[in-house]
């Protein structure tokens, strides 16, 4: 176990706009960790790349001094400066041993990510071990640990709540939406294109709601919305003249105060008397007071959500005891397979040097004496012979592993 190193640069030491600096593109990676594997003599390795981490996972005897991480990174070719690349040096940690296998189980588990319990970071890391898995990086050990690693994190989300309820005031917006009973395709107006309107967007667009009108600021500044939902759009001021009516209205502007009122909203409805839904995600509002009190409104507001997303937060967090002992299960329980396993491939020779013993005995040691032999006595010494090579096989492996199993029993006591 004491191979195991991993060399990270995450989100809790390192800006996350710099990060983007150490990500490696799929068309280099081969090249790099070929060269990486080769000068450095590691047998085993692959890298793991996201928007908050940059991670690599080796199996190798290596001691992690400030030097060899310097090297590391040298040979790995990134395109910075030599000052920027000394900047990263200062900001890695580094795992060896258990405390590598610890970290990579509550990475994978996301109890390190930087909103805990996004299940995403499984699927990141399970792409980029089976990437270098793929292009022969990887080996026996690793092989084993990402076994593990999945059923520990699957065990995780399965049987705790870490990941069961959304955190981010988006999320939580758009199922609030959907528990309203919408029409099939309700007439969706947007106000304002920030990042806040885009996420909410995509969950829009995956659900195949497609009608949508766009009102922002300025219309150029609202093309990456204008292409995601396909939609009709217009300059913000022209909101007063718009006489299409809505089902739902989505605004989140950076108004310095309500853009809304009794007036424009009454005009937008165009007659319209029914109960429209509004999700008014600006700080401060974009709807007036005036507007909730005076008209049948469905209204989802962002101050009501952080409330929730600030709750589901602290649940969350307080599941990490229990998915903390469900990883410390887990390793417990890996240790004595990965015991197995070198005991397996230190005795893999066993049968072909059992075989070569048989066959000395048979050929030369013997060869005289066996061929006085009847038939019949031949058969019945050769089923002797095959028998106790089965046996000569099997009973040394199967004893060794009762040993290792209980020797760590006994270390776990």
């Amino acid at each position: 176990m004491k191979n195991l190193k991993v060399i990270a640069f995450t989100h809790k030491h390192v800006e996350l706009k710099d990060l983007g600096n150490l990500v490696i593109c799929n068309e280099e990676l081969d090249y790099r960790l070929i060269s990486l594997k080769n000068s450095l003599d590691i047998p085993e390795i692959f890298y793991i790349g996201t928007c908050n981490r940059v991670e690599f996972v080796f199996y190798g005897a290596h001691e992690l001094t400030d030097e060899f991480v310097a090297e590391f990174m040298h040979k790995m070719n990134f395109c910075v400066p030599a000052e920027r690349l000394q900047c990263f040096l200062g900001q890695v940690t580094k795992y060896s041993g258990m405390d590598a296998l610890q970290h990579l189980f509550r990475m994978s588990c996301s109890l390190d990510s930087l909103v805990v319990g996004e299940k995403e970071i499984l699927s990141q890391v399970r792409r980029a071990y089976d990437r270098c898995r793929e292009a022969g990086f990887t080996g026996d050990f690793l092989r084993l640990m990402m076994d593990q690693l999945v059923k520990t994190a699957k065990e995780v989300y399965t049987y705790t709540n870490i990941a069961r309820n959304p955190i981010s005031v988006v999320s939580l917006a758009y199922r609030k939406l959907r528990e309203v009973k919408l029409l099939e395709n309700p007439r969706i107006l947007i106000v304002g294109s920030g990042e806040t309107n885009q996420n909410l967007a995509k969950y829009l667009k995956k659900h195949k709601y497609n009608n949508f009108v766009i009102f922002n600021r300025t219309v150029a500044n609202a093309s990456a919305l204008v292409e995601e939902l396909n939609a009709e759009v217009y300059p913000l001021s022209e909101l007063k003249n718009y006489k299409k009516g809505f089902d739902v209205m989505i605004t989140c502007t950076g108004a310095p105060e309500a853009i809304i009122d009794n007036e424009l909203y009454t005009s937008l409805l165009n007659g319209e008397t029914d109960r429209k839904v509004i999700v008014d995600l600006a700080i401060p509002n974009d709807i007036d007071a005036d507007v909730i009190a005076k008209n049948p409104i469905h209204y989802i507001e962002v101050s009501s959500l952080q409330a929730i997303a600030e709750h589901n937060i602290q649940e969350r967090y307080d599941e990490l005891v229990h998915a903390e002992r469900i990883i410390n299960e887990n390793i417990r329980e890996f240790l004595p397979i990965i015991k197995q396993r070198r005991v397996e491939v230190a005795m893999r020779n066993v049968p072909e040097k059992i075989k070569e013993i048989r066959s000395t005995a048979c050929n030369e040691v013997f060869a005289q004496d066996l061929n006085k032999l009847d038939p019949q006595a031949r058969e019945v010494l050769e089923k002797v012979i095959n028998y106790m090579e089965k046996k000569y096989i099997k009973v040394p492996m199967v004893m060794a592993k009762e040993i290792l199993v209980k020797s760590s029993e006994a270390e776990q006591n």
